[in-house]
């Protein structure tokens, strides 16, 4: 890979998403890390601006991000249940209709349109504080179904670029 290559990748968000279940609620959260593609690496959570010149591509499963173990840079929205339950975690994103900046929200709940609402509301509001005119809104929710017994987990991340070294 050039020089360039690395720089276009590192340029880009990822929002991933996975969900699973487990004995324990740690163990359903994560097998959806694992789901998601992001369950070898420490993460590290921001807030939520998306730089000017990033590029935010929606996929399922996160890539190959480099060596377990690395710092991964992430927003993220987690959700668990049980003895049933749903669990539903939804990340929304908009940038500014020129193209600049952008900002990212979460929320979770038990009901995907009561998240997908806040989410629309919450980032209808962050563009009007920073005075930006919103551009086109995207929204990634995750929803699962916990049994009986059983503990499930919800996850949607954005991930910024790649893995660093931790150490």
């Amino acid at each position: 890979m050039s020089d360039s290559d690395g720089d276009h990748r590192r340029g880009r968000i990822r929002i991933v998403r996975g969900s699973a279940s487990g004995p324990t609620a740690l163990a359903a959260y994560d097998a959806a890390l694992a789901d998601a593609g992001i369950a070898e690496y420490n993460l590290s959570t921001i807030s939520s601006v998306i730089p000017a010149t990033a590029a935010v591509e929606v996929v399922d499963t996160a890539p190959d991000l480099g060596p377990t173990g690395n710092r991964l840079t992430i927003v993220e929205a987690e959700a668990t249940a049980s003895d049933p339950g749903t669990a539903v975690a939804g990340l929304g994103w908009v940038r500014s209709v020129d193209g600049g900046p952008g900002i990212v929200y979460e929320a979770t709940g038990d009901d995907p349109d009561a998240v997908e609402r806040r989410l629309r509301e919450g980032l209808a509001a962050g563009a009007d504080l920073r005075e930006w005119e919103p551009g086109e809104v995207g929204v990634r929710i995750e929803a699962t179904a916990a049994g009986r017994g059983v503990h499930a987990a919800a996850v949607v991340a954005a991930v910024y670029g790649e893995s660093e070294p931790i150490l």
